[in-house]
């Protein structure tokens, strides 16, 4: 009988799992428990726990899935993972949104945190997942060998079921969880234990993503979908920077509106609540609010800040760096070159524009002692947190509810979770459940962004012109100190993962090599954003490679080849989308250019096709190509739907997507000054995925930083001149033609 999938799943409590699940229930505990993970209890056990795995009489096998689904599909792919080696029929399973827990389910591959970012879920959950759903089979076979009274290296299993092949006897997993007794202790499962990848039934194969067909059929539930009985509306206004507060507030006209409720003055700005959002909207509109002068930048000009950027990545203004990553003798190779080559590149900050707007809803108790939350978030564990923190309760005290999310790219991962505090106010002041919304104006106006970069790049070349030496100096604000201090002062030791991340070149036989950070502390609000810092550091870094090859008269691609001759699988996805482009044809009137990056592990390589129109300044990207090299490719339609998804991103980040402040104001509004893609900028965009039996690092923001070097490196294949600024704006790009953007 195939089941439908649980698309339902996130109505489901903890306890309606186990009340409906008359089977065998399998828990395991812990990121970092070893050596044993696995607790096991029978699911008639009155001692409620958190199920990993249920599988009922009726072979239903429900799976818990701790990632957050905002389209990137890993909330599939981790049950999946477990599956496989449980070996399921995957008709018979039954995905369930996992309650926060980071003992149960945190994250292994983010700091034991329930947390999806960083394209990490499956990188960070595959080989535990695999070891979990290999003991579980063994418990089956071993309660199977016990009833049958023979020896348990004689059966086998197929999809849901256990065979003696000897005898022809043949249970379904159904009927052994009808009689089968739980041990108390694991099973011990060595690697060899493991499916060999040639006996893969569900991995590397494609299956439907659970959520897909409820986007279709309009079922799907997101947080700003969510209706709770009595609710109110509630909005914010909020200052442009943080550190300010409401100094005064007139609000008679806002009180005047009909349907208002009240207006607040809360911690983060001024809150509003309604019978209605629209009133509420119109009540904000019609606020009178000065701010305290307490912001650090309250006349802060971003385009003026970003030539002292500049100027300190330069050198000419003397700054402390903090040192990011060194190898053989640093920037101390620079002395020994024999020729030395400089260039400078900036980016700009940038809006995550997640379609759906932030939102939230909250019923606090009448007592204050207990709340609901629903939300969409990357992270349980924080939403909770949060939620505790604000409101002075304990975390138990807190029942969240799961949705999907309309986006992420890491505006919905932020420590503070400033999305939900202004439900966590407002109904607590109403005392009844609040929805707050953000319009697509809040969003942006109190956006936090991918921070603004300044690089200086030295690259050092022997006598046969070999490059020997990179120094790269990065000038940009401090992300992690804004978005989440507790990792920053933690496990970051203060250096700035999110802002320095792609400075590194592993894969790059460079003999001497220099990234620091000169920390700029503008006081705007930064945060990750899809790439983090790879969409910056790599825009730099993959266009100055470009920039060395053609100075010495070197195809880029073949230097690249050279610089990875002792990376196979860096070399095998540079290679293969050299041969997918048709790297070396000239084309008429359009030029080619490649990137290459080593995300994490992942080797991926992208050639973009571009045209000019020389008299507007306007870039069409035509064509990309990317190779891939992720590992193990746990859904392979998946991961070409991310890399779609991955590279008209960076398009935005490369060509349109800026924002900009002005005497401490955002300037942009909405999507008509902030220019995404759309439909009519798509290029052909052609992947071709080079699975391996690495295990899986991550595919969902890799392709990200690949686009605006390419873009970059074949507008100077065209044209023989650099552009060196993010976005690749057409007045910029005249500029640049004409020899007048000081380059």
């Amino acid at each position: 009988m195939t089941r439908r999938m649980a698309l339902d799943h996130i109505a489901l409590s903890r306890r309606t799992v186990m009340i409906g699940a008359a089977g065998l229930t399998f828990g395991f505990v812990g990121h970092n428990r070893s050596p044993s993970i696995v607790s096991l209890a029978s699911a008639a056990s009155p001692v409620e726990m958190n199920p990993w795995v249920t599988i009922a009489q009726d072979g239903m096998i429900s799976i818990m899935s701790p990632s957050a689904e905002m389209g990137q599909g890993s909330k599939t792919s981790l049950p999946l993972i477990l599956a496989e080696e449980l070996d399921a029929d995957w008709k018979d399973v039954r995905i369930v949104a996992a309650p926060p827990s980071d003992v149960l389910y945190g994250n292994p591959g983010f700091l034991g945190m329930m947390y999806t970012a960083g394209s990490t879920a499956v990188a960070g959950y595959y080989t535990q997942l695999r070891q979990f759903g290999a003991q579980v089979r063994r418990v089956l076979l071993d309660n199977v060998a016990q009833r049958w009274n023979v020896p348990v290296h004689e059966l086998t299993t197929g999809p849901s079921v256990v065979i003696h092949q000897k005898t022809g006897r043949s249970l379904s997993y159904g009927d052994v969880a009808k009689f089968a007794v739980v041990p108390s202790a694991a099973p011990k499962i060595i690697p060899d234990d493991l499916k060999q990848p040639d006996r893969f039934r569900l991995i590397g194969k494609d299956v439907m993503r659970f959520e897909l067909p409820s986007k279709i059929d309009g079922s799907a539930r997101y947080s700003i979908d969510v209706q709770v009985a009595g609710m109110l509306y509630g909005t914010l206004l909020c200052p442009a920077l943080p550190d300010s507060r409401p100094e005064t507030i007139k609000d008679t006209a806002a009180r005047g509106i009909p349907g208002v409720i009240g207006v607040y003055n809360l911690p983060i700005g001024v809150g509003v609540v309604a019978e209605t959002s629209w009133a509420a909207f119109a009540a904000k509109d019609v606020l009178e609010v000065t701010w305290t002068k307490s912001a650090r930048a309250p006349s802060f000009d971003s385009e003026a800040a970003l030539n002292n950027y500049a100027a300190v990545a330069r050198g000419d203004v003397v700054q402390k760096a903090t040192l990011w990553d060194t190898v053989g003798e640093g920037a101390d190779g620079i002395k020994a070159a024999a020729t030395v080559l400089k260039g400078e590149f900036r980016c700009d900050y940038a809006y995550h524009a997640q379609m759906e707007p932030l939102n939230a809803v909250a019923a606090v108790s009448a007592d204050g002692k207990s709340v609901e939350i629903w939300c969409g978030t990357q992270s349980q564990t924080m939403a909770v947190t949060t939620a505790a923190t604000a409101l002075g309760i304990e975390k138990e005290n807190v029942k969240f509810n799961e949705t999907l999310l309309g986006g992420g790219f890491g505006r919905r991962g932020p420590r503070d979770q400033d999305f939900l505090l202004g439900a966590l106010f407002l109904s607590k002041q109403v005392k009844r459940p609040v929805k707050v919304l953000w319009t697509r104006e809040d969003d942006i106006r109190n956006g936090r962004f991918r921070p603004m970069s300044a690089h200086h790049i030295e690259a050092g070349f022997d006598a046969s012109s070999k490059l020997m030496s990179w120094h790269h100096r990065v000038a940009t604000d401090n992300v992690g100190v804004f978005q989440d201090p507790v990792r920053y002062f933690g496990p970051w030791k203060e250096r700035d993962i999110i802002s320095l991340s792609g400075t590194e070149l592993p894969t790059y036989a460079i003999r001497n090599r220099l990234a620091e950070h000169f920390a700029m502390h503008s006081g705007v609000r930064v945060s990750a954003l899809r790439g983090i810092g790879f969409t910056a550091n790599k825009f730099a870094t993959e266009a100055f490679i470009d920039e060395a090859a053609r100075k010495h008269a070197v195809d880029p691609l073949e230097f690249r080849r050279e610089l990875t001759k002792d990376a196979p699988r860096a070399r095998a996805v540079i290679e293969t989308v050299g041969k997918m482009s048709g790297w070396g044809q000239k084309r008429s009137n359009n030029a080619l250019g490649i990137a290459y990056i080593d995300y994490a592990g992942t080797q991926i390589a992208g050639v973009g096709e571009v045209s000019l129109d020389r008299a507007t300044g306007v870039i069409k990207l035509m064509k990309f190509w990317v190779a891939i090299d992720p590992g193990v490719a746990v859904q392979p339609n998946n991961i070409v739907a991310q890399i779609e998804g991955s590279v008209i991103y960076g398009m935005g980040l490369a060509l349109s997507e800026r924002i900009t402040i002005k005497d401490g104001e955002i300037e942009q509004s909405n999507f008509y000054d902030y220019t995404v893609m759309r439909m009519r900028d798509m290029p052909d965009i052609q992947i071709k995925i080079l699975s391996t039996q690495n295990k899986p690092t991550g595919v969902g923001q890799m392709a990200t930083p690949l686009v605006a070097p390419a873009i970059s490196n074949a507008i100077a294949e065209l044209t023989g001149v650099r552009l060196r600024h993010t976005p690749m704006l057409p007045e910029r790009v005249l500029a640049s033609l004409k020899g007048n953007d000081g380059n």
